[in-house]
């Protein structure tokens, strides 16, 4: 059975009992869902449809916990086990989301489920467990300072928002709209991944599956979408999938041709979602997370964003530091030029057994 087909309680202070939420109950997910609907500092990536993505795609044991008082959920807590022979084993809030931790407005709450989660962490016999937190929690806590994230307001006018782009990326922009790109939407995954797996390709990263972007689209709906750029001819040189929550959206996965760089379809990709977003009545456009020094961060700084640090910190259990499970860390230089000569049918076959450990 998996992890995320139960519910169990545990009580806690003060007539609070702590739960694991039953994904096969469409009850229980109604209630996560509007409470996370409701929670001011909540994200996507709280959404409840993220432990089935997790536990069927990726086969990892999650751990959805809720707080619960007077029949009410007043905190929640999203965690899934991620166990590799080559990455470790760790309990992480959340895997593959840029932002996670601990939702609730009453300290006591948020305590009560930081506690539950490292006691399941010691259970589970995990070398750390992690928070991907927007904000400090735990000042002693290791803390990874490599990433940042940028978000600004889209103005109610598209014109104002394009005079918004500082004048040189404007420039780009407007080079994308000379060329004749124009934007479709994508009722699959089809064109996205394929310019999308050609890309890590190139940066000699594995891909994730095509079936979990097929699972995004299925569980996500209205609030999953992909936006695939074409040329003149209707070739696709640039895609994305972005991720709508309340009033916010959020380009989260993205491909480009080759052709890409002379067309500027990367930069009239993102004006294109901006555009559209600001046509949907969308107040926030969240560009996600980088790495500090990287050429994405480059990229949206030039676009007027400004970088806010992320919080990710680390309870130590077995390891000696914080992990460093990305491609910045020189011990994997070798794998990553390996991976960029491999064929791309290949890297596309074997890269979902690797992926899934990275979280």
């Amino acid at each position: 059975m998996s992890q995320s087909s139960f519910e169990s309680s545990k009580p806690a202070t003060g007539g609070l009992s702590i739960r694991q939420l039953d994904g096969r109950d469409p009850a229980a997910v109604a209630r996560w869902e509007a409470f996370v609907a409701a929670a001011p500092a909540a994200t996507f990536f709280h959404r409840a449809g993220w432990q089935k993505l997790l536990s069927e795609v990726f086969r990892h044991r999650t751990r959805f916990l809720y707080a619960e008082r007077d029949g009410a959920i007043v905190g929640i807590l999203p965690l899934a086990q991620v166990k590799s022979l080559l990455f470790g084993n760790s309990l992480v809030a959340l895997p593959f989301a840029v932002y996670g931790g601990v939702i609730s407005d009453d300290p006591a709450v948020a305590t009560a489920l930081e506690a539950e989660a490292e006691r399941l962490a010691r259970e589970l016999g995990v070398a750390h467990l992690e928070y991907r937190n927007i904000d400090a929690r735990h000042a002693d806590w290791p803390t990874q300072d490599l990433y940042v994230s940028f978000r600004k307001e889209i103005l109610p006018e598209e014109e104002a928002n394009m005079l918004a782009i500082p004048r040189k990326q404007r420039a780009m922009v407007r080079k994308g709209i000379k060329n004749g790109l124009r934007g479709e939407i994508d009722g699959n995954a089809e064109r996205f991944f394929a310019l999308y797996a050609d890309n890590v390709h190139r940066h000699g990263t594995p891909a994730m599956p095509r079936r979990y972007f097929d699972a995004l689209l299925k569980e996500f709906g209205k609030d999953c979408e992909v936006l695939t750029v074409v040329d003149t001819n209707g070739i696709p040189v640039s895609s994305v999938m972005s991720f709508y929550f309340r009033d916010e959206v959020l380009p989260y996965y993205a491909g480009d041709a080759v052709a890409a760089r002379e067309l500027a379809a990367n930069d009239f990709k993102y004006w294109e979602l901006m555009r559209r977003a600001c046509q949907r009545g969308i107040k926030v456009f969240d560009y996600g997370r980088s790495k500090v020094g990287a050429g994405s961060y480059s990229f949206k700084k030039n676009w007027g964003f400004e970088p806010r640090p992320l919080h990710y910190e680390y309870r130590l259990y077995k390891s000696e530091g914080i992990p460093q499970n990305n491609p910045n860390n020189p011990k994997y230089k070798l794998m990553i030029d390996t991976w960029r000569r491999l064929p791309i049918w290949l890297a596309n076959f074997l890269g979902p057994y690797i992926v899934r450990s990275l979280g």
